[in-house]
C-alpha cells in the first residue's frame, strides 16, 4: 500500500512536469505562430525578438516550475530508495525473531543473558515485540492509523505480559524511535496508552490453563490396547460365567 501511495504520488509529479515543458514549448513558439497567423511573408527578426521579450517573465515562471517538479521528482524517488531498505532491514529483523521463538532455549542466549526465567515468559516477550514492531511499522507508513494504534495498544496493555514488555524495552525504543517526528509521536501515544492501562487497575495475570486429561488416542500402542481389550474381556466373561451359574 505504501508502495502504490509513492507510485501515485511520482505520477502525479511526472503529470507536472510534463505539463510545465508542454507550457513552456508553447510559449516559445507563440511568436512565431503568431506571426504565421498575420499573413506577414517577411520575417521581422527584431519584432519577434521585442515579442519574445514580452515573454519573458512567463518563460522564466514556467522554467522555475518545471525545475521544481524535477526536484520534488528526485525526492520521492530518494524516500522510495529508502522506504524499500528500511523494510528490508525490518524484514530480515522479523525472520530472525520468528527463528528465536521456533526453538527459544538454541536461539534466545545468542541475545545475551535475560531476567525472564520462564520458557512460557520468554516467548511472551519476543511475541510482544513482534506485535509492537508491527504496530510501529503500520503507524510510520500511515496503514494504521492513531485510532487502531490506540485500540491494539489499550488491549496489550491490559495485561501484565504487554506492561512487563514495555518496561524492559522502553529505553531500547526510544534509542532506536525518537529521531523522527513520527518516531516521537509513536513513543508518546504508546506512553500515554501504558499510562491509561495502569490508571484503570492492575494488569490481567498470564497463565497457561492446565492441559485436558490424557485420553486413549487412536495412535495408542499396541499393547496398550490389546491390554485393555484382555480387561474387557475378562470382564464380560466373569459376568457371563456368573449369570449361568444363577441360573442352574
Amino acid at each position: 500500500m505504501a508502495a502504490a501511495s509513492v507510485a501515485r504520488r511520482a505520477g502525479r509529479v511526472l503529470g507536472l512536469v510534463g505539463a510545465a515543458a508542454v507550457a513552456l514549448t508553447v510559449v516559445l513558439l507563440s511568436p512565431f505562430v503568431l506571426e504565421a497567423l498575420s499573413g506577414s511573408k517577411g520575417v521581422d527578426w527584431n519584432r519577434l525578438s521585442q515579442i519574445g521579450a514580452a515573454y519573458g517573465f512567463t518563460s522564466a515562471i514556467v522554467s522555475a516550475l518545471a525545475l521544481a517538479g524535477v526536484a520534488v521528482s528526485l525526492v520521492v524517488q530518494n524516500r522510495q530508495a529508502k522506504a524499500e531498505q528500511v523494510q528490508g532491514i525490518r524484514s530480515y529483523y522479523l525472520e530472525l525473531v520468528r527463528l528465536e521463538l521456533d526453538d527459544m532455549p538454541l536461539f534466545q542466549p545468542v541475545w545475551g543473558d535475560t531476567d525472564i526465567v520462564d520458557p512460557h515468559e520468554q516467548k511472551r516477550h519476543v511475541y510482544a515485540d513482534l506485535m509492537m514492531n508491527y504496530a510501529w511499522m503500520g503507524f510510520e507508513i500511515g496503514t494504521i492509523r492513531e485510532g487502531l494504534l490506540r485500540d491494539m495498544l489499550a488491549g496489550m496493555f491490559t495485561g501484565e505480559a504487554g506492561r512487563h514488555y514495555w518496561s524492559r524495552a522502553h529505553i531500547s525504543w526510544i534509542a532506536s524511535t525518537s529521531a523522527s517526528r513520527v518516531g516521537r509521536r509513536f513513543l508518546a501515544i504508546v506512553g500515554e496508552e501504558r499510562a491509561r492501562a495502569v490508571a484503570s487497575g492492575p494488569p490481567t495475570r498470564s497463565t497457561i490453563g492446565p492441559r485436558p486429561p490424557a485420553v486413549l488416542a487412536a495412535g495408542a500402542s499396541p499393547a496398550l490396547r490389546t491390554s485393555v481389550g484382555a480387561l474387557i474381556g475378562l470382564g464380560v466373561g466373569l459376568a457371563f460365567g456368573s449369570l449361568l451359574r444363577s441360573r442352574r
